[in-house]
């Protein structure tokens, strides 16, 4: 096998998640110019993006019990391989339905990505190190949300529609070819351990699925308002997308910091601070009043945010192995359908409650929520969780 080492084996990890961002993420400038010349509505262009969500949220769970029983090498090279499949799909799609259809394949292989990716890393990492990794892999995606546009409208400004999803495609393949020659951890889990029911009825793991339901509801939130809240400042595109880079540039540069702390004092202590910092600093962004401002502003919350899951995908795998279940692939799958739930619905509701109600008071009815799931994954803690030696209660 050409790649052996647990290092060597996150690194394709991380590479397969940097793929299935940028690829996600290049649809963004492409597909409503795309969609429109073939004729598709705006209401049509929504449900092409939407659709993504409905294969993640079908797949996740169902990907992680497969991934449990054959092992994680042939998931990963089906993702992959998937993913190079669906942007071949959008570079030669001739119409709405191949764009359907690709889309739909790009949310199946989001959700093998991921729910795969993170249960492989908790097979080869043991509890006390599963933090720093989980950052690592983090780093590496959230470095994939600020390229990713960029990549995607100026490959589609050179070559034309194709391009984009074509170079995404051949980094797929590769990236799946890589997986066929790695030698990957024997972790499967006997078939008796594999039930879905008593994963989820584990405290500990339904509490951390909680919290991922909020705190991506809460990030998927903030993108359409806190954009509709800057425009009623007069704060142009271009600014905005200042904005939102420099808080993507920040989380890309914690997370590896943020996952060595987790290791230290525990995932589920920094989940909670990273619970309530975001509270806090959702009540101040309500107040800004100004580019400048918003930018220090969004930074915080940006980081509040990767303080929340940074530590929470490690709290998964600590979860589950306290309990005693060697089902890693269905946990990350409950752990991606969670954040696909919140991921649908935080926009939503978000947009909804700013409609009626406007930005500043949208926020201070947001934030209790956060300080609710943190009281939540505390008295979890209290009734019987094993705690780290290092991690108070």
């Amino acid at each position: 096998m050409l790649f052996r080492s647990r290092s060597a084996i996150v690194a394709l990890v991380t590479l397969a998640t940097f793929a299935d961002i940028v690829a996600y993420a290049v649809a963004i400038p492409v597909l409503p110019d795309l969609s429109r010349r073939l004729g598709a509505s705006p209401t049509m262009v929504g449900l092409l993006f939407g659709s993504f969500g409905f294969t993640l949220l079908a797949i996740s769970i169902p990907m992680g019990a497969v991934s449990d029983r054959v092992g994680r090498r042939a998931p990963m090279v089906a993702g992959m391989a998937a993913l190079s499949a669906a942007t071949l799909l959008f570079a030669r799609g001739t119409g709405l339905p191949w764009l359907f259809a690709a889309r739909l394949v790009q949310g199946a292989a989001d959700a093998i990505t991921w729910v795969v990716g993170f249960a492989l890393v908790a097979d080869l990492y043991a509890p006390s190190e599963r933090g720093r990794v989980t950052g690592i892999v983090m780093s590496g995606t959230s470095f994939a949300v600020i390229v990713g546009p960029s990549i995607g409208g100026w490959l589609y400004e050179i070559g034309g529609t194709a391009l984009p999803f074509l170079a995404v495609a051949v980094l797929a393949a590769v990236i799946a070819v890589a997986f066929t020659l790695a030698e990957m951890p024997d972790n499967r889990a006997p078939r008796e351990s594999m039930n879905v029911m008593s994963v989820m009825r584990t405290p500990a793991i339904l509490v951390c699925a909680v919290v991922v339901v909020v705190a991506s509801s809460t990030i998927t939130m903030m993108e359409p308002v806190l954009a509709l809240r800057l425009q009623s400042l007069g704060v142009g595109p271009g600014r905005v997308g200042t904005i939102f880079g420099v808080g993507a540039v920040a989380s890309t540069a914690l997370h590896p910091i943020i996952g060595r702390l987790a290791d230290r004092w525990g995932a589920r202590r920094l989940t909670m601070c990273g619970l309530v910092a975001s509270a806090f600093s959702l009540v101040a962004i309500g107040q800004t009043w100004s580019f400048t401002s918003t930018i220090v502003l969004f930074t915080i919350v940006a980081a509040s945010s990767a303080l929340v899951i940074t530590p929470s995908l490690a709290y998964m795998g600590e979860a589950t192995s306290a309990a005693g279940i060697a089902s890693f692939g269905i946990a990350y799958g409950l752990y991606n359908m969670a954040w696909g739930t919140g991921l649908l619905s935080g926009p939503a509701i978000g947009g909804f409650l700013y409609e009626r109600i406007g930005f500043s008071r949208l926020v201070w009815i947001w934030a209790p929520a956060l300080v609710a799931v943190t009281a939540l994954l505390a008295r979890v803690q209290s009734q019987g969780f094993p705690q780290k030696e290092n991690e108070p209660v």
